[in-house]
Formats: structure tokens, sequence, C-alpha cells
């Protein structure tokens, strides 16, 4: 019997932040969409996200709160996770630094690499970003002498610190991602990423003694892990790296990291060295996927133009942010929210498109054969094409997901859904149910249709959970929603004689623009 495929997929841990908004939606659903594909495509997944909690940044907004460091990311953490919950986020774990299982992992890990001889004491003077927890030197600044990612100024740091020998991988790293043009897409990142090493890396810090919110070096109580070599080691945490090797073997190294185009270079290059260090395998794919802009701005709080998803939930439902983030952005590059955007796909492409497929024909079912689905014979050329773009569409549809194409995925979905409904109108049903002699032709119409929705409900089930779960139970499926495969999507024909349809209920109402 052929061992399960496994599939492990993360999201970076995010940084507790008071305010959440869209764009933190937007990386964890498209992660939730692939782990979702790839369960119903008979993976065994292991998704994880969770909450980046230490730092100099988090201990001093605590103190201005007159909270403790802990106080404060559990608040924010409970915000993440209810999130998470209402987006209908799939993850099997939910990973905090601040937790003790994964205090033990960062300690161990530089145990391991300080005996090896490539951790030492020195001294460091230079350059740190609290908000983006970096180390910069004067020539990688912007022209305004700050931070190169978020353009805030920078401090000048003296203290003790530990130093992790980057350095000394950097060649190693550099001929792995060029030998392996799979591992950093899309392109412009890994470009991106070989040029940088091609400058020189520096050695990196890893220790700080000016605060004390974070895992303490061992031996070394004065100072704590740098948030970066802490942050990183997360991936390694759940999947039973000091506890579990069977579990550590069945899902290391990961399948898919997917982060933003921000800190690519931590997840590449640093990430690299570390698991260099450790004699362990790197990830098979990290991909770096572009910002959610508003227009062409970057969403960040400090230029106040956040969008709160927990709003746009209570207005327009999970499914409906879900498959906007989805459709609307092609991966790897940024995408624009815009509100009359969303409004527009609602009433279009769910109202109007996919709701009112599903209302039509359950209300024809309903009306011409009493609720029944009868036996389907051949029929015409016209039913013969819509049930091979049916099984093309999902052929189509499995190589696009596979390869990361979501959007593309979700319009080639949305093509099925246009020729569906342009075929009840090449067939006029309400014109067959006037005669007794198209009795057969009008049996094959209703059953096609209702075939093309089953499929359609499996194909939609990673970017619109609900909406997926709500056809199959208007359909009265009898198949466990839960026991459903890619699989059961490639065949046309699945539904039985004789089948009873359930009553139709409206997926998405449409809004109406003031």
């Amino acid at each position: 019997m052929n061992e399960k495929k496994t599939f492990y997929i993360t999201t970076p841990i995010y940084y507790p932040s008071a305010k959440l908004h869209i764009g933190h939606a937007y990386c964890t659903t498209i992660a939730d969409a692939v782990a979702r594909f790839k369960r119903l495509a008979g993976y065994e997944v292991f998704f994880l996200t969770g909450s980046d909690e230490h730092g100099q940044k988090i201990q001093r907004t605590a103190e201005a709160e007159n909270l403790k460091p802990i106080e404060y990311v559990d608040k924010i953490v409970a915000g993440f996770k209810e999130l998470w919950k209402r987006l209908e986020i799939s993850n099997d774990d939910f990973i905090r630094t601040s937790e003790p299982r994964h205090h033990k992992v960062v300690q161990e890990i530089f145990r391991r690499i300080r005996d090896k001889g490539d951790i030492y004491k020195g001294e460091y003077t230079g350059l740190y970003c609290t908000p983006c927890e970096s180390y910069w030197t004067e020539l990688q600044l912007d022209e305004n002498g700050c931070c190169p990612d978020c353009h805030r100024p920078v401090e000048k740091v003296s203290e003790e610190a530990y130093f992790f020998k980057m350095s000394k991988y950097a060649d190693a790293v550099l001929k792995y991602i060029e030998e392996n043009p799979d591992f950093l897409e899309p392109k412009s990142r890994r470009n991106e990423m070989i040029n940088f090493i091609k400058q020189g890396l520096e050695d990196l810090c890893i220790s700080r003694t000016s605060f004390n919110w974070g895992i303490p070096v061992p031996d070394d109580e004065k100072h704590v892990i740098y948030v970066w070599f802490d942050a990183l080691t997360n991936y390694l945490t759940p999947i039973g790296f000091l506890d579990d090797e069977e579990k550590f073997k069945k899902f290391w190294p990961a399948d898919l990291h997917l982060v933003g185009k921000e800190i690519v270079r931590f997840h590449t290059i640093i990430w690299g060295c570390i698991l260099m260090a450790l004699g362990i395998d790197l990830p098979k794919k990290v991909y770096g996927h572009g910002w959610l802009v508003i227009g062409g701005d970057k969403m960040s709080k400090s230029k106040g133009n956040v969008v709160d998803p927990m709003l746009l939930i209570d207005e327009f439902s999970a499914d409906a942010i879900r498959y906007f983030l989805l459709r609307e952005i092609t991966l790897g590059q940024d995408g624009n929210f815009n509100r009359d955007a969303l409004i527009q796909r609602i009433n279009s492409d769910l109202a109007n498109d996919l709701g009112n497929l599903l209302h039509r024909t359950l209300n024809m079912i309903g009306k011409f054969q009493n609720k029944i689905l009868l036996a389907p014979t051949e029929g015409t050329e016209i039913d013969k094409s819509l049930k091979d773009m049916a099984i093309e569409t999902a052929k189509n549809y499995r190589q696009l997901m596979e390869d990361m194409k979501i959007s593309d995925a979700v319009k080639t979905v949305w093509q099925f859904i246009g020729r569906s409904n342009k075929y009840i109108d090449e067939t006029a049903p309400w014109k067959l149910a006037k005669d007794e002699t198209q009795k057969q032709n009008l049996a094959n119409v209703l059953y096609n249709l209702a075939e093309s929705l089953r499929i359609i409900s499996i194909l939609i089930s990673p970017f619109m959970p609900a909406t997926s779960r709500k056809i199959h139970e208007q359909l009265q499926i009898s198949q466990p929603f839960e026991e459903i495969r890619l699989e059961d999507a490639e065949i046309f024909g699945k539904i039985e004689k004789n089948h009873e349809v359930g009553k139709p209920e409206q997926l998405f109402p449409r809004i109406e623009i003031k």
C-alpha cells in the first residue's frame, strides 16, 4: 500500500499589531486555499500559522500601556485567532514564540550551532530598526539614512552580543539558490536574493542585552536571542523537531513557506544559513507574494489606509472576501484592494453567475420534476459539450493549483459557471417542459446542470468553503462533505438517478449601490 503523500505549508508568524488589517488576511487566505486544495487532492496536510511575539518593540509598546509584554500580546493573538476562525482558516496549529515548547527548540538550536563553533560572542555597534527588528549597515540605508524596508529612522546601538557565522554559509546558500530554480519564486525575488548575497554577507547579530522580552541565551541569561533567529525556527517546533522524530521526518523539509516579499531575505538567506549550520534540509519552496495596496500605497497603520477585515466580513461575508482576494490578485504581484471592485465582484460573479445558476437549476428541478433527477441518456451535442468542458475544467484546475496560479484557477471555474448559465439559455428547459415528447431531453438538461453544480461545489471548496458546503447541502449530495476529493470532480455523472434535490436558498444577495 502506498504511503499517503504529505504537504507542510506555513505562513510567516505574524508580528502582533494593535490593528488587524486586510493585508494580514491576504497571505493566510492564500495559504488556506493551497492547504484545502492539497487535502482535496488526497494529501495529509500540516498547515501552520502563528505569532512572532518577542522583541524590543513589543516590550516598549507594552510598557507604554502599563502592561507586561505577555499581557499585551495575549490580547492581540486573541484577535488573530478570531479573524482566522471567521475566515474559516483551516490551520492545524498556531505557534506562539512565547510558548515553552518553542523556547526549548530555540535554545537547543542555539546550543547545537554554538557547539559547532558557528556562534561567538562579540561587540555589536551599528544601526538597528526597531519596527522591522533588523540590523543594517550605512550602505544599506535608503537615501534619507533610514531603514530600507520601512523607511523609518534607525537607532545606533552598541552592546555585547552573540553572532552567528552567516558569512561562512554565504557561498553554499548562493549555490543552492542558483542550482535550485524552484526553491524561490517568483523569479524576480530569486534574482533579488542572488544579488543581495553577491554583495557580501556579514555575520548575524543574534542576541541583545538592552531588553529582556525574549528567549534567554542558554548559560548566559543576560542575553535574549535576537528575534529572527528565534522566529524562523518556529517552523520546526510544531512538527516534532525535538520530541517526535517520526512526525519530523514525515513533514520536513517544508513543502512551502508562503511569505510577504519584504521578508523573503530572512526566509531564504538567514533561514538557509541556519538550517545548513544545523545540517537540516532547506524547505522545498519559498514563495514571496506581493503586497495588498490601497491607491498604489502599501497598507499600514502609519499611513492611515488600513482596512479592517472584521468589518468587511460583517458586511460582505468571509467567502466574498476570500473570493475577491484570491481571484483579483495574481500571486507574486502587488494587488489593489478596492471596495467598489469588491461589490462589483459580489454582484456579478457571486450573486448573478453562481447564485443564479444554483437557484434557477433547483427551481426548475422542483417545478418540472418534483425535485427528482431522472436517469439521463447520452443526449445532444450541446449536452456533450457541457460535460466535456466540466472534465476539462477539473483537469486544468488541478494543474493551475499545483502551479500556484490560484487566480487563474478561480477564473477557469468561473468560465465553466458562465458556460453552465449559457447552457440553460441554449436548452430552454421551460420550453422542453411544455412538450411531452421532450421529457427525456428535459431530464438530461436538469441532470447535467445538477452535476455541473456538484463539480463546481468541489472546485470552489478551497476558495469558498462555506459556499461550497451550502451548494452541497442544497443539492442534497449523499457523500459526506468532508470525504469529497478532487477526483470526484473529474468524473461527470456521479449523482444517482431518482436523486432528490433540496430547496434553493440564496447564496449571495445583490448589493444595492446608492
